[in-house]
């Protein structure tokens, strides 16, 4: 099956070969991915002549109604897409993060948009300032919406949710979107797609999609547009460089795979529920789409004197899981997203073991059972716990505080004291999400002030709030996505905060009745 692609109010399938897409769980051919044949300036232009007009002649609300009927007529659809989704290798539960978490997100942000906002088309930023003394010169911070296009470049984990977790708020601001999916799970991406496009609910212009390269499309952004990048570290910091970006200051947000780590406190016995607790975050973001979530623990920190403990429960946990066909309802943990995928992390545990040692799971893809599967056609991979052998940070070793392996890996460090613990978290350069585990309030209050400014969000778990928190690894449209550092140094979601991304601050001076009659109506 070639993929389609939607550019300029119709869809296209390019005539070239094109990419071959395995399913992820049985090894045959799934889907070709193509996009030569695109004119991406022509796109561009379709967004922000078409689109735009489209998008910015409607209010907040008009448009937050929009996003509301769009998740009413998915949600009736996510049969369809949980079938499609096993061959991205997840099962019905992961899956359910990915397809019913993307649709929520719509719901999520038509309900904040038309809760919290006007129905207008600016926001204001601030009181009025006071700029003069007899009051006939003041001054306003607005928002209003960008005259361009946003481009959306999204990873391969969560090809549902991570277009539409970017859709979402562009589309409350009046910015039309041109969604880029990652090649390996385009496949689902584009059903979903087809089903957007088929509800005639967003208007001409407002959604396009890319299956295949963006060619030159980056080319022809200017400062008016937003490019919006999902994925690895690496491939972000190329486009960031790119020379239009550059020169042209189109805006760019960049959300990056990070090393993120969970600090079990010095305070927490074994024999508690917070240790339970700890064990449990550790184990279920090892196997949680099997490893594949940029927000998983891929470090876990924890005292010298429970280092044992640790590697002794999160191996009983891990021998639990059953590995194989999501189809199969014992399965707990289905596959890696393809073959290329599972070579990448089998290359990285590798050169993880320079530094740490495999203390449970192996890279032997016959030393582990695969239910109704086959590991050497299909995409699988047991859990690898590997505990670093090098927890004074040797700057000339590769570590695990440099190294990600994206799958089913994490990575033990014990620490001496709380300032150790610190100057381990830190070492990841920047994080998308990071968990403390405590009970003991002085001590929660120090980790968490000495880790928040190297990461974008800090789950203070315990007892006390355990049986309602969404865990380390949930990115919920109310609270900010993104990191400093390493992890893309922007945001996504946060709530109407990301609706802002796609829209221009500016400062108004004026009288107080010129900037009121201009500002009438809105928030």
């Amino acid at each position: 099956m070639k993929l389609k692609n939607y550019a300029l109010g119709e869809w296209f399938t390019s005539s070239n070969t094109g990419k071959v897409v395995n399913h992820a769980i049985t090894g045959l051919p799934i889907a070709e991915v193509e996009s030569n044949g695109l004119d991406f300036s022509e796109m561009l232009h379709y967004a922000r002549t078409q689109g735009n007009s489209a998008l910015q002649a409607l209010t907040f609300h008009q448009r937050a109604k929009l996003l509301k009927s769009l998740g009413i007529y998915l949600l009736e659809q996510k049969e369809l897409f949980y079938t499609c989704s096993i061959g991205t290798g997840t099962t019905r539960k992961d899956a359910w993060i990915d397809i019913e978490g993307g649709i929520g997100t719509l719901f999520s942000y038509a309900s904040q948009a038309l809760n919290s906002l006007t129905d207008g088309h600016i926001l204001l930023d601030g009181k009025q300032e006071a700029l003069s003394k007899q009051g006939s010169f003041v001054g306003q911070h607005i928002y209003s919406s960008i005259t361009g296009a946003a481009v959306h470049i999204n990873a391969y984990n969560f090809p549902v949710w991570g277009m539409l977790e970017k859709l979402a708020p562009s589309i409350i601001a009046g910015v039309p979107v041109i969604v880029k999916p990652a090649t390996q799970t385009a496949f689902l991406t584009e059903l979903v797609a087809q089903h957007i496009v088929a509800s005639g609910i967003l208007p001409k212009g407002a959604f396009q999609l890319v299956c295949g390269s963006l060619g030159n499309m980056l080319e022809h952004t200017t400062y008016q547009d937003v490019v919006s990048f999902t994925g690895s570290a690496q491939t972000g910091q190329m486009l960031k460089a790119h020379h239009n970006i550059v020169t042209e200051s189109t805006r760019f947000m960049m959300e990056a795979d990070s090393l993120n780590c969970a600090i079990l406190g010095e305070d927490v016995a074994t024999d508690s529920a917070d240790f339970n607790l700890y064990i449990r975050e550790i184990c279920n973001e090892m196997t949680t789409k099997a490893g594949q979530k940029c927000t998983a623990i891929r470090r876990a920190i924890v005292p010298q004197d429970k280092l044992e403990a640790v590697i002794d429960a999160i191996k009983l946990r891990l021998g639990k899981v059953v590995i194989g066909h999501p189809e199969n309802l014992s399965v707990t943990m289905g596959a890696l997203a393809g073959l290329e995928q599972r070579a990448d992390v089998l290359a990285s545990i590798e050169r993880l073991s320079e530094s740490a040692e495999v203390v449970y799971g192996s890279t032997d893809l016959d030393s582990f059972n695969v239910l109704d599967g086959d590991a050497n056609k299909g995409a699988f991979l047991a859990p690898v716990l590997m505990v670093n052998q090098d927890p004074g940070c040797d700057l000339s070793k590769q570590t695990a505080h440099d190294i990600e392996a994206f799958g089913p890996v994490c990575t033990l460090f014990s620490y001496s004291n709380t300032e150790h613990a610190l100057a381990l978290a830190a070492r990841g350069k920047g994080s998308l999400a990071g968990s403390i585990v405590t009970s003991n309030y002085d001590l929660a209050q120090q980790l968490c002030l000495g880790a928040a400014a190297h990461h974008g969000r800090l789950l203070l778990l315990n007892e006390s709030c355990s049986s309602e928190s969404t865990g380390h690894g949930m990115v919920l449209p109310q609270l900010v996505h993104g990191g400093p550092g390493r992890a893309g140094g922007s945001e996504e979601l946060g709530g109407l905060r990301a609706v802002r991304h796609y829209m221009q601050r500016t400062a108004l001076q004026g009288n107080p009745e010129m900037l009121a009659a201009i500002l009438s109506n809105t928030k």
